[in-house]
């Protein structure tokens, strides 16, 4: 039976040369000289540090453009608050989001089920696997999930026929 899976995954390799790349042009601006301005991955959150919220927008926004050159959509990144740390500092943690969440799954899996689609879909861990009897019905089911959701960057993979 053919199938595919409905997958959010970003490149996490070129994501962290976009903030080592940011982090390069931060130290080389003149509007950073001397400011506590930085950014950092741990894992999958990209923390940055800055004097006040406008440095961390042009942070944010050196980041942007970054990852937009590395090919990977900023839709990935779940922006946090920032918060006051020590002194006149301010802090903010970025997620990747990696992996659909269960909320966003079953968004998926009601759509399907609305639709006149013949295709079912079965909620596997951070990704949704949808079935159906035709190829067809399997690419219309992709044109509606991308529709539904422009909100998030997801694609599709491990295609089966």
């Amino acid at each position: 039976m053919p199938s595919f899976d409905t997958v959010l995954e970003a490149d996490l390799v070129k994501v962290k040369n976009a903030v080592e790349n940011t982090a390069k042009e931060i130290g080389t601006r003149f509007d950073f000289k001397g400011t506590p301005a930085s950014i950092e991955l741990k894992d999958k959150e990209i923390i940055l540090i800055g004097d006040s919220d406008f440095q961390l927008d042009q942070i944010n926004d050196i980041l942007r453009n970054k990852l937009t050159k590395a090919a990977v959509d900023a839709r990935f990144l779940d922006v946090g608050k920032s918060t006051k740390i020590g002194g006149d500092k301010v802090k903010q943690i970025n997620t990747v989001r990696n992996g659909i969440e269960s909320e966003l799954a079953k968004k998926i899996q009601v759509l399907l089920k609305g639709s006149k689609i013949k295709v079912q879909g079965a909620i596997q861990e951070e990704k949704v696997r949808v079935t159906g009897g035709k190829r067809d019905d399997l690419q219309a089911a992709m044109a509606l999930i991308k529709a539904e959701n422009a909100d998030f960057p997801l694609s599709f993979n491990n295609f089966r026929d």
